[in-house]
């Protein structure tokens, strides 16, 4: 094994090249393992992080044109005679094929993520006469993706590469598609910059104004009840994972790859950053809330009264889910030990307390930038402090992202409750 790592070593780029090419032929091997490989080449500076890349892009792209021209030009002929070989018979294609025309081209970008699916795209799509030019544009994007990402996770995991690879792979899809969309978003922002906001704006007057209809804040409860439902089905997939120990992988990830990756020079930035969950900036943060309730004075005592039920009643709501957890895990598993901060009480605070401003400040707004910007910013926000918590903190990433989830579900189920009061108390008043 140690000659054929060296081997590797010393013919890094073009042994990638070969192996993904082969791979995506549909020969029995693992681009993904040497990838990451050369990701951990480049972590150790015996290998160029951007020439990795390159390479594995450029592997991928010429693998997946080959299988789509050998498609193209044999047709369904080379399944019938050659398919076997390559576990990609008549039943196979046919189930390939059935996934590709219900998903559609565009989900090529992801089909390199999925075993079984990106060795067979390319014949799949020659086979069944795609337009090149319609199969071009996701697939190149595709494979700029998929080596971009194991080429980068490699690099992230550095010498627990290995060890951690297959179990950061499970996350890395999510991670993938969320960032493919902000690309997108980014690109139509870029090349139709003046329409987006044109459309935005009049979408945004049309929006305020529908809503203040009684028909409309009936359907704006509707979507608060079904957003409400799915973080119900969250939680409880969340609950689940908790009592059976499944987050043990996603913790290892999560805070390796973190904690790895954050500069030791970046220790002040991060504690300063910490500071905006602390008590004192939840009291400012509480007190910018209760100055937009009474300066607008739009149902201000009942406005006052979902802040103050949503803030005082969190704890409570924190420590009932806590005993109820702990519960179910002395019925169900006793013998296995189990995080005693699940869902962590800070994050849970954040999420409720910051959420509740957003609210509030957005619904009083009349300026649809800031309408937009301030969620987004949140969200940022939110994110940004729970990679510093992970980072500076002796915190599971599991209690972090149960504290974020049960805290929106407590945010929810108030602004659910608030709106329908409203709704009520304005009836009451025709």
């Amino acid at each position: 094994m140690t000659h054929w790592i060296s081997i590797f070593e010393q013919h890094t780029y073009l042994i990638l090249f070969a192996v993904i090419v082969l791979e995506l032929i549909a020969i029995p091997i693992s681009g993904e393992f040497f990838m990451g490989y050369a990701g951990y080449l480049a972590f150790k500076g015996q290998a160029s992080y951007p020439l990795s890349v390159l390479t594995a892009i450029a592997a991928a792209g010429t693998g997946i044109t080959i299988t789509f021209w050998l498609g193209r030009v044999s047709g369904y002929t080379i399944i019938k005679r050659y398919g076997r070989y390559i576990h990609l018979g008549p039943e196979r294609y046919d189930k390939i094929a059935a996934w590709i025309e219900r998903s559609g081209k565009k989900l090529f970008v992801f089909a390199y993520f999925i075993p079984g699916i990106r060795h067979f795209t390319g014949y799949v799509s020659g086979i069944s006469k795609m337009p090149y030019r319609s199969f071009l544009v996701p697939a190149y994007i595709g494979a700029g993706l998929w080596g971009f990402s194991f080429i980068t996770l490699g690099k992230a995991l550095g010498p627990r590469w290995d060890e951690l690879h297959k179990a950061a792979g499970k996350y890395l899809i999510l991670v993938i598609a969320a960032f493919a969309v902000f690309l997108l978003g980014l690109l139509l922002y870029k090349l139709y910059k003046n329409q987006i906001k044109h459309y935005f704006i009049k979408f945004l007057k049309y929006v305020t104004f529908r809503f203040q209809s009684i028909q409309a804040v009936e359907l704006f409860l509707s979507i608060l009840a079904l957003v409400l439902l799915s973080l119900i089905l969250w939680t409880m997939g969340l609950a689940q994972d908790y009592l059976f120990n499944e987050f043990t992988e996603f913790n290892e990830v999560a805070s390796y790859i973190i904690r790895a990756n954050v500069p030791a020079a970046w220790t002040r930035a991060g504690q300063r950053l910490l500071l905006l969950q602390s008590g004192y900036m939840h009291g400012i943060v509480i007190a910018a809330a209760a100055f937009a309730i009474w300066r607008k004075r739009k149902n201000p005592w009942l406005e006052s009264v979902l802040l103050a039920v949503s803030l005082l009643g969190a704890p409570l709501y924190r420590t009932v889910t806590v005993h109820t957890l702990s519960y179910l895990h002395s019925f169900w598993h006793p013998g296995i030990k189990l995080s005693s901060h699940f869902p962590d009480e800070s994050a849970l605070l954040l999420i409720v307390v910051y959420g509740m401003f957003v609210f509030l400040f957005v619904r009083h707004m009349k300026n649809a930038y800031i309408q937009t910007i301030l969620p987004i910013c949140a969200v940022i926000l939110v994110l940004l402090l729970a990679a510093a918590r992970i980072a500076f903190m002796p915190v599971l990433p599991s209690d972090i992202a149960g504290g974020y989830v049960y805290g929106a579900l407590w945010l929810f189920l108030n602004l659910l409750l608030f709106e329908t009061l409203r709704l009520v108390v304005h009836k009451q008043t025709i």
